[in-house]
């Protein structure tokens, strides 16, 4: 699709997830002149669970995305030290009736666990963080949603799973990683369109918009810039 085909015309961007092989195809298209949406793999999840969260769900919400290759990362962020303990020895027990138990035990030499004795610490983590997926599995989930500034895709409560939005729940999947959601949001409807601007000055506007143009201009040493504002003032009509 970037260079095209006998068949196949050449496009202009490129759009899709994929694992670490799909992202550097991208990455060296894009280097090609053809543009790409985001980048975008490998995948990643990071849950926010408290003392209520079941560790039974938060387990499985890690290894649900641990099973996506041995380059995943999955990161548990708690408050209390006993919760990430449950939950550690909960993902243990799960992993071992993983049929895909390779890749994620691999994917699990990357993640980690983090606990923070102030839950303003945990959410400073989170956005410093900026996840793919982000899970906010605590009682006040809507009260924290409030103070994430970055996150791909942000899943909050008990029956919110990421796997949901992987297929049906309806939120976009094409989501930036590896940090990139502090810049970049996820592939939407604004990304199939471009902009074009249009201007057209008249002999007042451009009199007006001179000075600053010129003197600019100059700054930088861009005399023919500036020529090019002084000779259309230089002729009378």
């Amino acid at each position: 699709m970037a260079f095209g085909t006998e068949t196949i015309p050449q496009v202009y961007k490129i759009f899709g997830p994929g694992n670490q092989y799909v992202t550097k195809a991208k990455q060296l298209v894009n280097q090609q002149g053809i543009a790409i949406d985001i980048p975008a793999g490998p995948s990643e999840v990071l849950v926010f669970a408290d003392e209520e969260a079941n560790p039974v769900f938060v387990a499985a919400d890690l290894l649900s995305q641990a099973e996506h290759g041995a380059d995943s990362q999955v990161m548990l962020v708690c408050a209390e030290e006993k919760t990430a303990e449950k939950i550690s020895r909960e993902t243990a027990s799960q992993l071992k009736e993983l049929p895909r138990r390779q890749i994620a035990e691999e994917a699990m030499k990357n993640s980690c666990a983090v606990v923070f004795n102030l839950k303003e610490d945990c959410i400073d983590f989170i956005n410093e963080y900026a996840a793919e997926h982000l899970i906010i599995n605590t009682r006040d989930c809507d009260e924290i949603a409030e103070k994430i500034t970055n996150a791909g895709s942000v899943f909050l409560g008990a029956y919110t799973p990421e796997a949901a939005g992987d297929y049906a729940s309806g939120a976009n999947h094409t989501l930036p990683t590896a940090g990139f959601a502090k810049a970049c949001s996820g592939v939407s409807l604004d990304s199939f369109m471009k902009f074009t601007t249009v201007q057209k000055i008249s002999r007042e506007g451009l009199k007006n918009l001179a000075p600053a143009i010129v003197a600019m201009a100059k700054a930088e040493a861009l005399h023919g810039h500036a020529k090019a504002i002084e000779v259309r003032l230089s002729i009378h009509e």
